[in-house]
């Protein structure tokens, strides 16, 4: 268990100090690393805990949390968390000063601008890769697409369409 735990704490560390931009920019790796290269879960209960993390209300990475309870129960939970918040906690307290301490430097909007589009790029990735584990029936595939257009044109709440997908589901 000591091994796991380590293992846990080097994965989360790593990736808490590589999500630039939000979260969710490493789900693509988070992904790859559980389920592919430590083959910790499937891809389908990585899904599935994805899609329980973001019903719940807190950080969008509450799936963290979730890895680390399901691998080793509270000590998992516990190592797993700590090790994806505090380092890129900490960081981004170091960065937000030195960004408003250089607030009016030219540098500083070119900076922001290259930002935008590396990250819109690492959430689109991490997007087609739980569609990818996810819609592997035809129906599944009909309610991720009708999931994601409702989400792009209309303002109703994630809950209600992840209740309304499950409900769906389990008529089929």
């Amino acid at each position: 268990m000591t091994a796991l735990l380590v293992s846990l704490a080097l994965l989360f560390g790593e990736l808490s100090l590589l999500a630039f931009g939000g979260g969710n920019a490493v789900l693509p790796e988070m992904q790859r690393q559980v389920v592919e290269i430590h083959h910790w879960m499937s891809a389908q209960e990585f899904s599935s805990l994805f899609a329980l993390a973001q019903a719940a209300p807190g950080p969008n990475l509450m799936i963290v949390p979730l890895i680390g309870w399901h691998l080793a129960g509270l000590p998992g939970l516990l190592v797993s968390s700590a090790a994806k918040f505090i380092p890129s906690g900490l960081l981004a307290a170091c960065a937000f000063r030195l960004w408003e301490r250089h607030s009016d430097r030219p540098w500083r909007k070119v900076v922001q601008g290259g930002l935008v589009p590396m990250t819109a790029g690492l959430v689109c990735a991490s997007a087609a890769i739980i569609t990818e584990a996810v819609a592997t029936s035809l129906p599944l595939i009909a309610i991720t697409i009708v999931s994601s257009g409702l989400m792009a044109f209309t303002r109703l709440h994630p809950i209600v369409l992840l209740a309304g997908g499950a409900l769906v589901g389990l008529a089929l």
